[in-house]
């Protein structure tokens, strides 16, 4: 596995950034359990907002990415929709290449994304002129939800790691 969850201090590179930057009154954190990381929080639709997300501080995992053909999720969900973010020198700050997903609820499922399947966005909207994902870019990981939908989420994720092409 390129990420894991099974040192405690990992809990540490993750951090919220939520709809609160624009006066909206979600909030999401990310902790470790039982060997897992868990994004969680609540989403509220109040004051135009709607959306909450995590983000990990850069390490040496980014760069094992470029080994691989893809990212390989392993992920229990809550039947919600989910986006996993990866922030690229690429593209400008406020946008990042993002996947959907929605994991089944309470059932552990794996999640192959190859990188030509990621979507350059900025906040949301679709970037036509952006290039391909190149994972060499690649210098955040993150996880984002936007479903539309107030109340509470969790998704757990027991591991990233790269997709290899002999599958």
């Amino acid at each position: 596995m390129t990420l894991t969850f099974t040192d405690p201090s990992e809990q540490q590179r993750w951090y919220a950034v939520d709809d609160g930057v624009m006066g909206g009154e979600s909030h999401s954190g990310f902790r470790i359990e039982a060997g897992s990381g868990c994004f969680y929080g609540e989403v509220s639709l109040e004051n135009g907002g709607g959306f909450a997300s995590v983000r990990r501080e850069p390490n040496h995992v980014e760069p094992l990415l470029t080994q691989g053909e893809g990212i390989r999720l392993r992920v229990r969900g809550d039947g919600r929709t989910y986006q996993l973010r990866l922030k690229s020198t690429a593209l400008e700050d406020a946008s990042a290449y993002r996947i959907t997903f929605t994991p089944t609820k309470d059932e552990w499922e794996t999640w192959d994304f190859p990188w030509h399947s990621f979507e350059a966005v900025r906040r949301g909207t679709l970037l036509g002129s952006a290039p391909l994902l190149d994972p060499k870019s690649i210098h955040q990981i993150g996880f984002l939800i936007a479903d539309r939908t107030a109340g509470p989420f969790a998704l757990y994720v027991l591991g990233l790691e790269t997709l290899s092409g002999n599958k």
